[in-house]
C-alpha cells in the first residue's frame, strides 16, 4: 500500500464514494450527512492505495490557533480513520501517517505541533504508546495540570459542549458505532496496560463516546518504533 496526501477539495466522486463504503463496512449509524459534514471539517485526506484502490484513509484538518497563555500552537487533529480488516497487521497507516504529517509541518511552522485524537477504540489508542514516548491521558503517569489545560482548552475550542472535560470524552448526538465483530476486546488483550487504561477511562467506548488524546509531533517525542516509521515512511502530497 502507498499513502497519498490530497486537498480535501480535490477528492474525487469515487474517492469519496470508497471513503464511504469503508466507514459504513466498519460503524454503525454512519449517514451521507454526517460523513459529509465530517470531511468539510477537514483540509487534508490521507489515502491508503494499493492497485488502485482505497484501502483505508484518515481525515486531516491542521489548524494554527494559541494555548491559554498565548503560545502560537499548530493542531493536527485526526478524524475519521480507517484500514481494511485484512490490512491491520501491516505498517502503511503509521508510515503513511507519520509521513504526511512531516509534509504538512513545513507547509505550516508555526509553534508547538500537536496531535488532537478522538479515539472511540483501543485499537487507534495503542498507536500512541507504540510511537510516541510522552502522549495523555496515559496509564503510567498522570496527566500534568499545564497538560490537561491544554487538552480541555483545544478541545472546547474544537467541540464545545459536546466536550466533558470532567471525563475527557466527547458524546456526539448521533456517534458512530463499531459493528458487531468490532466491538469486543478480545481477552488477551485485556492484559495490556494501555488497553485497560483505555477501557477504564472511556467506558462508553463502544457507545460511540469519544477518548480527546494530545500528543506532540515532534522527532524528539518519537519511540524507537515511531523513529522507524519516520525514517521509512512516504507519502506523495497533491500540490
Amino acid at each position: 500500500m502507498t499513502g497519498r496526501l490530497v486537498p480535501r477539495e480535490e477528492l474525487t466522486q469515487a474517492e469519496r464514494e470508497a471513503l464511504f463504503a469503508l466507514l459504513a463496512a466498519h460503524f454503525q449509524g454512519v449517514t451521507r450527512e454526517r460523513f459529509a459534514a465530517d470531511l468539510a471539517e477537514k483540509n487534508w485526506i490521507l489515502l491508503l492505495e494499493e492497485d488502485g484502490r482505497v484501502r483505508g484513509f484518515s481525515t486531516l484538518r491542521i489548524y494554527e490557533t494559541a494555548s491559554p497563555g498565548g503560545e502560537p500552537l499548530t493542531v493536527v487533529y485526526s478524524g475519521d480513520t480507517i484500514v481494511e480488516r485484512g490490512a491491520w497487521a501491516t505498517a502503511a497507516l503509521p508510515k503513511s501517517w507519520i509521513a504526511a504529517v512531516r509534509a504538512l509541518r513545513e507547509r505550516h511552522p508555526r509553534g508547538r505541533l500537536l496531535w488532537l485524537l478522538l479515539t472511540s477504540g483501543f485499537r487507534t489508542y495503542r498507536f500512541l504508546p507504540v510511537f510516541w514516548r510522552e502522549f495523555w491521558p496515559r496509564p503510567e503517569a498522570g496527566t500534568p495540570a499545564e497538560v490537561r489545560a491544554l487538552l480541555d482548552h483545544l478541545a472546547r475550542e474544537c467541540f464545545g459542549p459536546l466536550y466533558d472535560p470532567a471525563s475527557g470524552v466527547v458524546r456526539f448526538p448521533e456517534p458512530q458505532i463499531l459493528r458487531e465483530g468490532l466491538d469486543a476486546v478480545p481477552e488477551g488483550r485485556l492484559a495490556d496496560p494501555h488497553v485497560a487504561f483505555f477501557l477504564e477511562r472511556n467506558p462508553g467506548w463502544a457507545h460511540g463516546d469519544e477518548l480527546v488524546c494530545l500528543a506532540e509531533l515532534a522527532e524528539g517525542n518519537l519511540s524507537p518504533a515511531g523513529r522507524r516509521m519516520w525514517r521509512q515512511g512516504r507519502v506523495t502530497l497533491a500540490t
